[in-house]
């Protein structure tokens, strides 16, 4: 155990005013170098934490937390499902969609899309579409009307505002007398949606269920159901639960399988991160034993004294593992506030400086999200913390274990 006299020696030494100016810069150094690793590492971690949390709410807000489809297609008794879906209490809500790939045509402008057909008073129970709508609203779509809402970025391409007309062209073919001819219909635009995901505004228009089942020839049924849940982490056990109450004809999956790609990548290039950025703090803790050194090879004749009225080479080793621990505290404590203090502000600091500087990080015709989200976890903030105190207890202890090995006789033979 640590006794009250290695840890007042090495505070005294800690705190002493050294001869020796440069090894004071030096230990000045350290603490600032730990002190903004730590600070960068905390801030990095929670800006990444709430890109991943902005980006799964975006998709989320058009995609479903889970989806019920019959094995072969169309479904009918969709309401049967949805009915015995919601009787779980991990679903809110369930609703029908019709979905398909169609080409979208308007003058010379030609593109690939995805036509999901929805009903409009069920639709809100399942994505927040109906809360994204930059012109027109969701209840307009009136079965019969053939009418259509437009992603923001699909309706820049194609050139259409609400009340201009597209065509849209399906895969399957009719036959005519005069031949096979793709099947074509024209629809209303009536309104415009923005997620803030470049997948779904660009790749993304909404019909009415039954427009969508008459498209393409569904025969009234639809795709499957859509389900909304309480806790979207929990989407994989609930579907789990489904799928053995709706039978195997049916099949349950969940967003972390559409989408596991996706936030796999995002979860390792926060890993990377977070390696990247503890290099800074390894640096900056490693410059501990060129201090340490320096400062062993300074106090050689107090060593020797020391061990000449009977200091053991522990309790020296002891000294300077004070010594150099407090200065890795010092500076951890100094970056876990800084880190803190600049997590939580991020939101409000960086508007400021763009706005000091006439420019902006985040261009909105590059990036959907134009600012910089803060999600701190404090959990990361123990890794970190925890990380910074090991590596600077792991550089003590060359120079300790060097001050230890000091000969009195050597040390005070020209004293």
């Amino acid at each position: 155990m640590l006794q009250p006299f290695e840890f007042f020696v090495g505070l005294r030494y800690t705190r002493a005013r050294r001869r020796n100016h440069f090894i004071s810069f030096i230990s000045l150094l350290s603490i600032l170098g730990i002190a903004l690793g730590v600070t960068a590492l905390i801030t990095v971690m929670a800006v990444m934490n709430g890109f991943e949390k902005e980006l799964r709410t975006r998709i989320l807000g058009a995609a479903s937390h889970a989806t019920i489809t019959l094995y072969e297609e169309p479904m009918q008794e969709w309401k049967i499902l949805a009915d015995t879906a919601v009787e779980h209490a991990g679903v809110v809500g369930a609703a029908p969609y019709v979905e398909g790939q169609v080409m979208v045509v308007k003058g010379k402008q030609v593109t690939g899309t995805v036509v999901r057909g929805v009903l409009p008073e069920s639709e809100p129970d399942v994505s927040d579409i109906d809360q994204k709508m930059i012109a027109g609203e969701l209840v307009d779509l009136q079965p019969g009307k053939f009418e259509i809402v437009l992603g923001s970025a699909l309706a820049r391409y194609l050139g259409a505002v609400v009340g201009d007309k597209v065509t849209i062209i399906t895969p399957e073919a009719s036959v005519t007398p005069v031949g096979v001819l793709p099947r074509m219909k024209r629809f209303t635009v009536i309104g415009i949606f923005e997620i803030g995901m470049f997948e779904y505004d660009r790749n993304f228009a909404l019909l009415h269920a039954d427009d969508a089942s008459v498209l393409l020839r569904m025969n009234k049924g639809y795709s499957g159901v859509r389900l909304r849940l309480t806790d979207m982490f929990a989407a994989r056990k609930v579907a789990s639960d489904l799928a053995q109450e709706v039978g195997e004809e049916y099949w349950v999956s969940d967003w972390t399988q559409r989408h596991s790609n996706f936030f796999r990548a995002v979860k390792t290039e926060k890993t990377v991160m977070f390696v990247i950025l503890a290099l800074i703090v390894a640096v900056a803790a490693f410059n501990i034993v060129s201090t340490l050194v320096m400062v062993v090879t300074d106090k050689q004749s107090a060593i020797a004294i020391l061990r000449t009225i009977g200091a053991s080479p522990s309790s020296i080793m002891l000294i300077f593992l004070v010594q150099g621990a407090l200065i890795g505290l010092v500076g951890t404590v100094l970056g876990v506030v800084g880190g803190i203090l600049l997590a939580l502000n991020v939101e409000t600091l960086v508007p400021a400086i763009e706005r000091l500087f006439q420019t902006q990080f985040l261009d909105p015709s590059v990036y959907y999200i134009s600012s910089l989200p803060s999600e701190l976890d404090y959990a990361d903030v123990w890794r970190v913390a925890l990380l910074a105190l090991v590596l600077t207890l792991l550089a003590t202890i060359y120079p300790a274990w060097r001050a230890a090995r000091t000969e009195p006789a050597e040390a005070l033979a020209y004293e």
